[in-house]
């Protein structure tokens, strides 16, 4: 049942733990995937709701909707039990629900079209390890970032790519309507045309395509690499300096193709529940809650 819940000011909301993450997007009718409190699995949790201070906040429809890709792990996928978790969906429990005190639902729906998703009123917002970039900002509004992601190169371990000018001429595979399809078209671009790309619905699908030599790389974000690349014997990043190193970022050991930010996505005229989100954002990183939920995702998928 939906319910209307006036969300308070910056007066109001409580210290709070937990992160979400931010992908999504599609049409009607999609599978709806809803996350419990603590555990993150698949029912919205009970807890507080901030009272109704019509004066004072915001008019929220709960369950919140949020449009995210999935599987995209380690941003948002299924244990074996079933139940949803991910670097995302901790993000969402820990500011919408302990922050602001919003039940919430996590709701199915591909990448490539999940902005148009976002502003046909399907979901809320986006939550689906979304790269803030001026194309998408002139469709939508994004919360403040964070995460920082870069585009890199997953290839096989005994294969033949040793390094980024090797992939001249082979197929290197990609998820549709992502920064890393953009990164191989700016490749391409770069070997003057000299590369074939595969887009793929999910990203799943990029690398059953490496695994099966039907593609000789995988581009896509460093964490989903990540993941592959710990799970995967013979999976491993191609090395070398890239453009973390030339921003003088803190780089990673393996190269980079570009540097992104991630935002949450709010429709254009969302302004003032964005700003909440970015009090509840800028809460959970103060409290040391964002710092434990990244520890937990990432800390062990950096090399």
């Amino acid at each position: 049942m939906k319910r209307r819940t006036f969300v308070k000011g910056s007066a109001g909301i409580t210290t709070g733990l937990t992160l979400a993450g931010c992908m999504g997007g599609s049409g009607d009718g999609e599978e709806t995937e809803t996350t419990e409190t603590t555990e993150a699995s698949e029912t919205t949790g009970d807890g507080t709701t901030p009272e109704e201070t019509a004066s004072e906040g915001l008019d929220v429809e709960e369950p919140l909707v949020i449009g995210s890709d999935i599987p995209y792990p380690p941003f948002e996928y299924r244990k074996e039990n079933g139940d949803l978790t991910g670097f995302d969906v901790s993000i969402a429990q820990a500011v919408f629900k302990e922050e602001m005190g919003l039940d919430y639902e996590f709701k199915k729906t591909g990448f490539d079209t999940i902005i148009p998703s976002l502003n046909n009123g399907n979901f809320r917002l986006i939550m689906s390890a979304m790269t803030i970039k001026p194309e998408r900002a002139e469709k939508v509004d994004f919360s403040d970032p964070y995460f920082t992601a870069y585009q890199t190169v997953a290839i096989l371990k005994n294969g033949e790519i040793g390094k980024l000018d090797d992939l001249k001429g082979k197929t290197v595979a990609v998820q549709k309507g992502t920064t890393g399809e953009g990164a191989a078209e700016q490749l391409k671009k770069d070997f003057d045309g000299n590369l074939t790309i595969d887009s793929y619905d999910q990203i799943t699908g990029a690398f059953n395509a490496l695994l099966n030599n039907q593609a000789v790389a995988v581009v896509n974000d460093n964490t989903v690499n990540a993941k592959y690349v710990n799970e995967q014997d013979s999976v491993v990043f191609l090395e070398g300096e890239g453009e973390a190193a030339e921003q003088g970022k803190n780089a990673p050991p393996y190269l980079t193709l570009t540097v992104e930010e991630y935002g949450i996505a709010f429709r254009k005229d969302d302004d003032e529940f964005r700003k909440k989100v970015n009090e509840a954002l800028a809460a959970i990183k103060e409290s040391g809650r964002y710092d434990e939920i990244y520890a937990e995702y990432f800390e062990s998928s950096s090399n």
